[in-house]
């Protein structure tokens, strides 16, 4: 078989990236097919052709899964790379991708225990309407649009049913403004309904994207309000995509962490780390009021970005905190230690490095924040390795009709002994 050869397959699981994987019906090796479904069988045309396994795309659906739907998404249908799960039941989704974290935690977490309370999966509405923050490509005729999934190309004509009623109209679409070819478009919706649009060229070597927009529309900074917290900052700046997820993860991370630290001693000290503008902040103040420490001392967020270190400092200054602009590898070993951390790193994970250091400051309780199956994955094996068992786990809808989703894993000392964490299971329900 080589590239360009067309097969049956026989969907049986998914896999990291908006994969099926299955078996031929010619050769009965696997394949890795964009966009299978388990319960599919499928004509593919193949596009890689190993010794091992194959890699193909849907050619044509002999046989729908059950949890197979029609395509959903304009914008997708005709070859945007938005809505790569626009083919799967809504009901059937979040199975899915609960799933796929299973699956990577065992190929590489090493030897690491899951917690006994197994997996808890948690929806995130609205399915459609659910994104305030948009990167549009902009094509050489100045058409700002969703990228071709797989390629460079982009998809103007149409939008994504990802993107709430309006946001998009005047810059996607027939009709609609013309930007500057090859630049990039930024669109955000702040939580007061408001829009906000810029576009980013290229930016100078060793400038921030945020630094290097051109303002176009609505107010220079965006107005988010989480549970009775105000944060304004750039529209090219970091914020949760799904309009729902900033007050689910606050809340989420503040029972967890209650739970973890319910009349425990220690520093009144917490660690939020890769920061941002401090979403947690307020989740650790509230967790370490509920221990026995003497008086709480102080929460550090460490964060590379400027304009978000400026933006939370404002937007949290009547709390203990104490914003670091600095690399969270080079600081940590510096801090004060910790009763309590939350780490929220980028798609590429904090890495053996950053977790070693952090285990050896001894917090009671970690909250490891991950948007990558493959990587949190690791880095939960790395805990381990460093003394510490997860004992809640969860994954969230956060990116509805998309392959991504979003784990959170509570993590505890080994040292605590079986009744420790018997009695931390207990607490979450196991």
């Amino acid at each position: 078989m080589k590239a360009g050869d067309l097969v049956e397959v026989a969907v049986e699981r998914p896999a990291h990236g908006g994969f099926g994987v299955g078996t031929t019906a010619q050769d009965s090796r696997i394949c890795l097919v964009q966009g299978g479904i388990p319960g599919d069988v499928l004509r593919v045309r193949l596009t890689r052709a190993k010794k091992t396994f194959y890699q193909g795309e849907i050619a044509e659906v002999l046989r729908p899964a059950e949890a197979r739907v029609e395509q959903r998404c304009e914008a997708a249908k005709n070859g945007a790379g938005c809505c790569d799960f626009g083919t799967v039941h809504p009901a059937a989704e979040l199975a899915l991708k609960v799933s796929i974290v299973q699956d990577q935690l065992r190929r590489l977490a090493r030897d690491a225990k899951l917690p006994d309370s197994g997996c808890e999966s948690h929806e995130l509405p609205p399915h459609t309407g659910w994104r305030t923050r948009w990167r549009l490509g902009v094509d050489s005729e100045g058409r700002a649009g969703l990228r071709q999934q797989g390629g460079t190309s982009v998809v103007w004509e149409h939008q994504c049913v990802q993107a709430p009623d309006g946001l998009l109209d005047g810059i996607v679409g027939a009709g609609a403004r013309r930007f500057t070819p090859g630049s990039e478009v930024l669109v955000a919706l702040g939580s007061d309904g408001v829009r906000t649009v810029c576009q980013v060229r290229k930016a100078p070597r060793g400038r921030r994207s945020e630094r290097a927009y051109q303002h176009i529309e609505g107010p220079e900074l965006v107005s988010e309000s989480v549970l009775g917290v105000r944060y304004q900052l750039p529209a090219a700046a970091f914020w949760q995509a799904h309009r729902a997820a900033p007050a689910a993860y606050v809340t989420l991370a503040a029972e967890w962490l209650r739970s973890a630290l319910h009349g425990a001693s220690g520093s009144g000290v917490g660690w939020d780390l890769y920061g941002g503008v401090g979403l947690f902040v307020p989740s650790l103040i509230d967790a370490l009021r509920t221990t026995t420490a003497p008086n709480l001392t102080a929460v550090h967020s460490v964060e590379t970005s400027p304009t978000a270190a400026r933006d939370g400092r404002r937007a949290l200054r009547d709390l203990p905190v104490q914003f670091h602009r600095a690399d969270v590898a080079r600081l940590v070993s510096s801090l004060p230690a910790p009763q309590a951390v939350v780490l929220d790193p980028p798609r590429q994970g904090a890495g053996a490095g950053v977790i070693s250091a952090v285990a050896a400051a001894g917090p009671r309780a970690v909250l490891h924040i991950g948007c990558d199956p493959a990587t949190f994955a690791r880095d939960f094996g790395y805990w381990y390795e460093h003394g510490y068992v997860c004992t809640r786990l969860a994954v969230v809808n956060a990116f509805p009709g998309t392959h991504h989703s979003e784990s959170f894993g509570l993590f505890e000392p080994i040292h605590l002994g079986y009744e420790g964490h018997k009695a931390a299971l207990s607490r979450n329900g196991g």
